[in-house]
């Protein structure tokens, strides 16, 4: 009977037995069937390795920047944005009108934010420019009033001259009389000697009783002459201020040498001639003095003499014009006042920068100094860095700086320098300082604040910053400072050349003490 059975199908991996292998152990078999492919290990190994020179190029490659940036830099988390920032507030009050800005508006120097009412202001510059005019107009009577009293003057020298030429005058009427009275006794001689003449030829009858009669009248007369002309001399030296009769060893004649300078008359024209110079200014350096010395004197102020020079010298110094001067000067600083006020009423920015904090709105009556917004600089933004004071040993002015905000992550950095250290730590700087002298004290790593500037950020081109966002400051501490940076390599700035204010004493204060 033929068989039914058929072979097996052979595996395409199982090997027939030669004549020289061995034959097969019973678990042989098994074995060979388990056992994988050979190809398939070398796949496998393919991969890992691969993955391996993946991983090893994915760590170096973030690896490698962290240690070369911890290797070579300074870092802190606790740093962020810091600006200035100017508070708007109204320099007078009154009552808000408009306002012409919100929170966040972004503003430039010079912007109307905030207008008040105007009228109350335009009303009192009116005022003041009325006042101007006043004081102009008093300013030039002023001026025709020191003219008048120049003129006044003027004309009191001339009766001061008269004065003199009067006294010169009894001067010479004295000399004159004196004359007068020497012709009048040798007169009176001439009719004594005819007397007695006359008496001696009377006993010889040589003369007449009538003729001798006639003799002694004249004698008479001739000494009522005289005493006449002596009474007269008497008068004029009394109106000159003389005694009557001069001492032992005058003469009639005699009187002071400067009688034209002394003489009551003249001194009391000089007086009046110094009133009327003292109310445009002029005083003279003694009221004793004479009209000859008092001419000096004011003459010395020219050194040609000229009067009209010395006269316009004068007049701006006159106390009328000065005073007049001054209330314009007022008048004029009050109007100027006035207009600022009126300007005032138009609030502004004074920097660049962001409205932040508005707290105002129409119809709010404001005071001068009222907090009415903020602006927030844009450009004037800086780092404040907290550094541990174990980290600042190798850091200094203007070195190098790259800064990673949190609010962009790492894909945008900005490039800084090292402007500063403040003076004083954060906790000394705080509201309320620790008290270390109490005897409770545990030693903390302090933090000193670090000024970065920004030298190079640009608002408008690199995405904004704002201020109290976080930063991680990388201090490159290994690189030489940016010699373009004030004071770079030192810790301390240099002295700032600032101007220095005057030094102003009281009136009875002088630089070593009171005044003589």
């Amino acid at each position: 009977m033929e068989s039914t059975d058929h072979p097996l199908p052979k595996k395409a991996n199982e090997t027939r037995p030669t004549a020289s292998s061995p034959p097969p152990s019973p678990a042989e078999p098994e074995r060979e069937r388990t056992k994988p492919p050979v190809h398939h290990q070398w796949w496998k190994r393919g991969l890992l390795l691969a993955g391996a020179v993946i991983v090893l190029a994915v760590g170096a490659y973030f690896l490698v920047p962290w240690l070369k940036t911890a290797l070579n830099t300074v870092s802190t988390d606790d740093a962020y944005v810091n600006g200035h920032v100017t508070f708007v507030a109204p320099r007078v009050a009154g009552q808000v009108v408009k306002v012409l800005v919100d929170d966040n508006y972004r503003v430039k120097k010079g912007d109307i934010l905030v207008q008040l009412d105007k009228e109350p202001y335009q009303v009192q510059l009116a005022i003041r420019e009325a006042a101007v005019e006043t004081a102009q107009a008093d300013l030039i009577a002023a001026k025709a009033q020191v003219r008048s009293q120049i003129a006044q003057a003027h004309a009191n020298r001339y009766k001061l001259e008269h004065a003199m030429e009067d006294v010169k005058t009894q001067i010479a009427n004295l000399h004159a009389a004196v004359a007068t009275l020497r012709s009048k006794e040798a007169t009176l001689e001439l009719a004594k000697k005819n007397l007695q003449r006359g008496e001696q030829l009377r006993s010889s009858g040589g003369i007449s009783k009538e003729e001798l009669d006639q003799r002694r009248q004249t004698v008479e007369v001739d000494k009522a002459a005289v005493e006449q002309a002596l009474q007269e001399i008497y008068a004029l030296r009394a109106g000159l201020g003389l005694p009557p009769q001069p001492g032992k060893g005058k003469e009639l004649t005699d009187v002071p040498p400067d009688l034209d300078q002394t003489f009551s008359t003249v001194q009391s024209s000089l007086a009046t001639l110094m009133q009327s110079a003292a109310q445009f200014g002029y005083f003279p350096t003694s009221w004793n003095s004479t009209p000859r010395k008092a001419f000096e004197e004011f003459y010395k102020q020219d050194p040609h003499h000229d009067l009209d020079a010395i006269v316009a010298k004068l007049i701006p110094k006159a106390p009328a014009i000065q005073q007049a001067e001054a209330k314009l000067l007022q008048a004029k600083n009050d109007l100027a006042q006035a207009q600022l006020n009126l300007r005032y009423c138009d609030i502004v920015s004074e920097i660049d920068g962001v409205v932040t904090r508005r707290n105002v709105n129409p119809g709010n009556y404001v005071q001068v100094g009222q907090n009415l917004m903020a602006v927030r600089s844009l450009t004037e933004i800086w780092i404040d860095a907290n550094f541990k004071e174990t980290q600042l040993a190798d850091l200094r002015i203007g070195q190098r700086v790259r800064c990673e905000v949190d609010m962009y992550g790492s894909r945008h950095e900005y490039e800084g320098r090292i402007t500063g250290f403040t003076m004083g730590t954060g906790q000394t700087l705080s509201l309320l300082p620790p008290q270390n002298a109490t005897g409770n004290f545990v030693k903390i790593v302090q933090r000193l604040p670090v000024r970065i500037e920004l030298p190079h950020y640009d608002p408008d081109r690199d995405p904004p910053l704002f201020v109290g966002l976080s930063v991680v400051p990388y201090v490159y501490y290994k690189e030489p400072p940016d010699e373009n940076i004030p004071n770079a390599g030192q810790v301390l700035q240099a002295l700032s050349p600032l101007p220095q204010a005057p030094k102003v004493y009281p009136p009875s204060l002088g630089p070593t003490g009171p005044r003589p």
